[in-house]
Parts: structure tokens; sequence; C-alpha cells
């Protein structure tokens, strides 16, 4: 299924003075090229789902997609089978089914929220959703994954702090990706969550000819900090499906990684990650996670001990379709 493009008018404005903000929304064909190895699914979320919209990979922590709805669609999406699937929201039924599983689950000690964008349901809709959660016992962390304050900055209202606040301890986990989304309006936005107690940390995605410059992402990392957001994490491509165009070689990931670490504090410094492919889980990433190579493959160590194929695509950072 294709991602329809969608845009809000704010980002638009931003995307149409700065190259790199347009190509994270503006649809490309190479994304009709899928490579043997993308999937539709590269997470295997379906593999880990016990039941509709929940997702349980790991013993102690849980994913809830709350929506397909985003506000603006990334066209590097990994979700992107799920994102305006149709699907729409957890209904109720789906609602009381999870938070039943959660309630037989006690190992579960965090749920994200994810889908789509959870912020896009209605703040009573929110309330209610994390009403049930933080019933089911009161040191359940909630984490919040929202691209809401990059591009519609004026949803994050005070009422919406406040609603998220009484959920605590609940963590914002916010996608900036671009020190040109570093706007006076995502600021305020930012600076209303922060003001209503709620801690903020962002993860980035690497993605080539966007933000795949030491001197980009370092402008981004220290302008969060400034702000009082944590840079999270620093996320490696995932190969999901005709994202190819969007994701830098390994080897220059780890190139890239080092003269940041170099340039920045530990505080401004993200952790770099990756999702293993065929539902390996998230990895920290560095030159020691490699355990071998072929001419195809990096073989990567998962959290199980197992090995997992990373692909080499050095030759695609050399194709004249390279952007940078």
């Amino acid at each position: 299924m294709s991602l329809p493009f969608l845009v809000t008018p704010y980002y638009r404005r931003l995307a149409d003075a700065h190259p790199a903000l347009a190509r994270q929304i503006t649809p490309s064909p190479l994304e009709a090229r899928t490579l043997p190895y993308e999937t539709a699914d590269p997470l295997a979320d379906a593999a880990h789902s016990p039941l509709p919209r929940l997702v349980h990979r790991y013993p102690d922590r849980a994913l809830i997609l709350v929506t397909d709805r985003c506000a603006a669609y990334c066209r590097f999406c990994f979700r992107r089978h799920f994102t305006a699937s149709g699907a729409s929201s957890l209904t109720p039924g789906q609602e009381q089914a999870i938070l039943a599983y959660l309630r037989e689950h006690p190992e579960v000690e965090e749920v994200l929220l994810s889908g789509g964008d959870p912020l896009m349901l209605p703040d009573t809709r929110l309330a209610a959703l994390l009403s049930g959660l933080r019933a089911l016992r009161p040191g359940l962390v909630i984490r919040l994954g929202t691209r809401i304050p990059v591009v519609l900055p004026a949803r994050i209202t005070a009422r919406l702090a406040r609603i998220l606040a009484a959920a605590r301890p609940l963590w914002v986990v916010t996608h900036f990706n671009h020190p040109a989304e570093l706007t006076p309006e995502a600021h305020a936005a930012v600076e209303a969550l922060l003001t209503c107690g709620l801690p903020v940390v962002n993860q980035t995605v690497l993605l080539r000819g966007v933000n795949d410059h030491e001197e980009t992402l370092a402008a981004l990392f220290r302008g969060l900090l400034r702000w009082g957001v944590k840079p999270y994490y620093l996320l490696q491509g995932d190969l999901a499906a005709g994202t190819s165009h969007f994701r830098t070689p390994l080897s220059r990931t780890f190139d890239l990684y080092d003269r940041l670490s170099s340039m920045l504090s530990g505080l401004a410094l993200p952790v770099l990650a990756v999702d293993l492919p065929d539902g390996g889980g998230k990895v920290r990433l560095h030159r020691s996670s490699v355990v071998r190579t072929d001419e195809t493959w990096y073989y990567l160590q998962g959290p199980d001990g197992g090995l997992y194929r990373y692909p080499r695509e050095e030759h695609l950072y050399e194709r004249e379709d390279d952007p940078s």
C-alpha cells in the first residue's frame, strides 16, 4: 500500500524554505523500489502481537498502536503498512482487551504509546486511555512517541499538557530530525510539556540527504539540549519497503558517529542504535557490534545472542540517485 501525501500548513511552510525538510515529506518514485531484504513489517511486530494493536516483544515492555493517523506522513516511515491503513483509532473493545492483558502481565514495567501519532486522539479519548493505564499500577512507566511538536506544535495546549502530566510517570519522546525544525513554535510546545513536569527526550532517525552530516546533527542535538530535551536515540534506518534511498551505509554511519562523539558532550550525544531485522530487537550500535562481515552483510548480535543480518549498502550510496 502506498503511503499518501499529508502535511500540515505549518510544516509545509518550513519545508518550502528547507530542502532537507521537504525531502522528509515529499513522495519519491524511489518508494516504489523494494529491495529483496526489505519488508512491510521490518520489526516483525505481527510476530510479537498477542492482541490487535498490542506488541509485546520484550518481557518488561509493551507497545500499543493507538491510531494509524499522523498529522504529517514521513516518507521514511517504518510502519507504513499500518500508518494511514484505515485502521483508525483504538476501539473501546480493543482498549479493554489490552488493559486486561497488561493487568495479567505484571512483568510489564513500561508501555509505549505509538501508532501513528497518539496525540492525534482527541483530548477526552487520550485522557481516558491514560487513566486506564494509570489505574493498572502506580509505578507503570508510560512513554508517548510523537512528532506533533515538530509538525503541528499548536496541538500542544496547556490542557493537553495537563492531561499528560496527570498520567505521570510519563515520558514524551519527540522526533526532531533537523535543526530547521527547532522553531519558536516548536520550542513553545516543548516548553509547555516541560513546565508541567513532563520529561522530554528525543529520538532522531539518521536520514540520507536530510541529516547525514555531523555538523547538522550536532546543531540539532545542541539545540535540543538548550531547550531541556535530552537527545536519546540516533537510529539507523530500518529495512522498510521503499525506504532504501533514506538509509546510510553502516560503515558511513560509524564514521559519522565517531566524529559526533568527538564534538559533543555525553549529555548532548544520543545513543546510536538499530532495530534488528526479523524482530531481533533494538541494540546499541558500535563497531564491536559487528561480529563478522562478508561482501553482502553485516552480522550483528541481538539481545538473544543470535546473529542478525544487516545489508551492506555502500553501492546504493554511490548511485546517481544519491541526493547528498
